[in-house]
């Protein structure tokens, strides 16, 4: 069993940065596909982006392509979202998840296994 705790939500101005952490727990890590999902009050649950368990592929939702950026550290078990030139539509609560499987690729939340407890990030305009 994988868990994972995120890290580094917070109150940021529109055009600010922040960075989300996920450290995961277990033997796993290195095996599993990683990625970040958030929702925003009154709406569904959305794919932000994925990195395959290499690091070698990323994945983006348009709203975010440019903006974002995913990495991960297998040897610290740590997954890094970093948000620059924030908007007040990237307001929600951030969630880190992972998958059993090694493909990157996967952009819907029934693909993925493990869930972190989520991290709240308002941007201000």
């Amino acid at each position: 069993q994988v868990q994972l705790v995120e890290s580094g939500g917070g109150l940021v101005q529109a055009g600010g940065s922040l960075r989300l952490s996920c450290a995961a727990s277990g033997r796993t890590f290195s095996s599993n596909a990683m990625g970040w999902f958030r929702q925003a009050p009154g709406k569904e649950r959305e794919f932000v982006a994925a990195i395959s368990a290499s690091g070698g592929s990323t994945y983006y939702a348009d709203s975010v392509k440019g903006r974002f950026t995913i990495s991960r550290d297998n040897a610290k078990n740590t997954v890094i979202l970093q948000m620059n030139s924030l908007k007040p539509e990237d307001t929600a609560v951030y969630y880190c998840t992972g998958r059993r499987r090694s493909w990157g690729g996967a952009v819907s939340i029934s693909e993925y296994d493990y869930w972190g407890q989520g991290t709240q990030v308002t941007v201000s305009s």
